[in-house]
């Protein structure tokens, strides 16, 4: 059975894979005295076992869903107790592991996606026709659904590096095909017509599995010769992260970040990275190695990136926004603040290496003033520890941050009123510069950033003065926000990627403005494709329930976000 094994353990692990099968099962920790079952014994016996197991797991799953805030099909909750813990396996495998030569690789995995950088040639694939079928709903409905400001040029290549990967990618195909069977499902289930959930979870398990298997191949040799298998192992993880937020599962939110944030840093070599021009150089030079770009047309006239250097890029964007939300939680500072400056910021008339405004829809400088102010509560928090706070200069931090926030929402404002909607149509393509991707609709844009830019403001007030929502400055930001969210929404599904600065705003509202909220998160249908959105609110209405209490004194927004002791991350 698939919990059984024993995963490859590098020296700085810090986690005993030779725990006993049913701790390990259980999630307990073990002694690792008790000997295993005797029905263990990798043969029929155990087979049988497992099936037995999997059945009493997947009858009692009813007991587990109502723990949860959304109601998961029957197998779903067995997912969450088994599968997951493999998840954190591999993110534990890979953050442990030591990326240098210590031998040949097995051969027969080799084939399944990790490939050398010197022979990134795509692995032969078969489809049944229910691949087919899920593979184009990933691609027509699912991801515009899940990224819809995501719009690279066409002259680019636009989404094709999305199409190629799932064609020719194992790891990328089985995280893309989990993930629309299940959508899939769920929309079947609206349509009040049955759903085959044992196939969902298949497809699932399979998902885990190979990229167990591939991060298992890059455990024992030199990251240098898997630099395109392990593009698509982090895009795989990223997408699994999505995956398991849009099921409320957040056990493993820290985990799979945590081997995302360790790819990333081995790929571009941080280690040796020593300013911002270094950072640069360093991300510059790799995106070179995962080409050459692909030419197209007869005449090769046309060159377009890579699948694995979009693929990068993208799923860059993803790590950064996920790194600073997480930190808000965990009072930490971003794991990738160090390369903040160089990844999010012009630098001698050069665009950023990561515009975040292509991929969720909200300009860099928001982010980056979020980094800041996660930082500065991680220096409030320590120096408290220590009890030398200097309040002068977390003054000083502070209104240097708001400065540059107010700053920049006053501009928007300013330009909101110019700007006209719409979005891009195949015109654009004969006037736009075939350099640089689409941009979404600038009225768009302005309305999300300017959502973000006003709960970053509200972050910041409570971390300098603490829990104080009838203060001018808080009401003010909270006001405009709900204005903005509730009159100047395009369209409701646009609050999916804006659920962060919901929660934030929603969080220090009066009581007079909760109906507003709560009608936003009603309108939303079907409920089940929001679960985000209504984990924020259910976050929102646990802090209302609290505002007469004592508990209120020492609150803040990081204890919001580690709703029920775990990591959310709004995303």
């Amino acid at each position: 059975m698939e919990h059984s094994r024993v995963g490859p353990q590098g020296p700085s692990a810090k986690r005993s894979f030779n725990g006993c099968w049913t701790c390990r099962l259980r999630r307990k920790k073990c002694d690792e005295n008790p000997d295993k079952p005797e029905w263990m014994d990798g043969g029929l016996r155990q087979t049988k076992m497992a099936q037995q197991i999997k059945r009493e797991v997947k009858d009692n799953a009813h007991l587990r869903s109502a723990q949860r805030s959304t109601h998961l099909p029957g197998g779903y909750s067995s997912f969450a107790d088994s599968a997951l813990e493999s998840v954190e396996d591999n993110a534990e495998l890979l953050n442990g592991m030591q990326l240098h030569d210590t031998g040949s690789t097995d051969s027969p995995l080799r084939n399944l996606d990790c490939t050398a950088a010197h022979a990134n040639t795509p692995s032969t694939a078969t489809f049944e026709r229910s691949d087919t079928v899920l593979l184009m709903f990933y691609l027509d409905y699912l991801f515009p659904f899940l990224f819809p400001f995501y719009r690279p040029s066409p002259l680019q290549g636009g989404r094709a590096w999305i199409l190629e990967m799932m064609i020719s990618r194992p790891v990328v195909r089985q995280a893309t095909l989990c993930q629309s069977s299940y959508f899939l499902s769920r929309a079947h289930e609206a349509a009040n017509q049955s759903v085959d959930w044992d196939t969902v979870l298949t497809r699932t398990r399979d998902a885990f599995e190979v990229l167990r298997q591939s991060l298992q191949l890059m455990s024992g040799s030199d990251i240098s010769e898997h630099l395109h298998g392990a593009v698509r192992v982090m895009a795989s993880i990223m997408q699994v992260q999505r995956f398991e937020i849009a099921l409320l599962s957040f056990e493993n939110c820290r985990a799979h970040l945590t081997a995302a944030l360790s790819l990333f840093k081995q790929l571009l070599d941080t280690e040796s990275i020593n300013g911002i021009d270094a950072v640069r150089s360093n991300f510059e030079a790799f995106m070179n190695k995962l080409g050459p770009s692909t030419w197209v047309l007869p005449a090769q006239c046309i060159q377009v990136p890579s699948a694995e250097q979009s693929a990068f890029r993208f799923s860059s964007s993803l790590l950064l926004l996920d790194d600073i939300i997480a930190s808000t939680a965990l009072q930490e500072e971003p794991a990738l603040y160090a390369f903040h400056q160089s990844l999010l910021t012009s630098n001698d008339g050069l665009e950023p290496l990561i515009q975040l405004d292509t991929a969720i829809g909200c300009q860099n400088w928001v982010f980056l003033e979020i980094g800041k102010v996660a930082a500065l509560d991680a220096w409030k928090t320590q120096c408290k520890k220590n009890g030398n706070l200097d309040v002068i200069e977390l003054v000083h931090r502070a209104t240097v941050i708001k400065e540059c926030l107010m700053s920049h929402l006053r501009e928007l404002e300013r330009n909101s009123r110019n700007m006209q909607g719409g979005g891009n149509d195949l015109m654009d393509i004969f006037t736009v510069d075939c350099h640089h991707p689409f941009k979404p609709p600038p009225s768009q844009t302005s309305l999300i950033t300017r959502v973000w830019a006003h709960a970053a403001l509200v972050y910041l007030f409570t971390v300098v003065s603490g829990w104080q929502p009838a203060s001018d400055d808080i009401r003010y930001h909270v006001c405009s926000s709900i204005e903005l969210l509730t009159y100047h929404m395009p369209s409701p599904t646009l609050l999916r990627t804006m659920v962060w600065p919901f929660c934030v705003t929603g969080c220090l509202a009066e009581p007079a403005q909760e109906s507003q909220l709560r009608g936003i998160v009603e309108c939303l249908r079907p409920p089940s494709l929001f679960g985000t959105v209504r984990k924020a609110f259910e976050i929102m209405e646990s802090v209302w329930r609290k505002r007469a209490t004592d508990d209120m004194v020492n609150f803040d927004l990081a204890t919001c976000l580690r709703y029920g002791g775990e990591l959310v991350i709004l995303v």
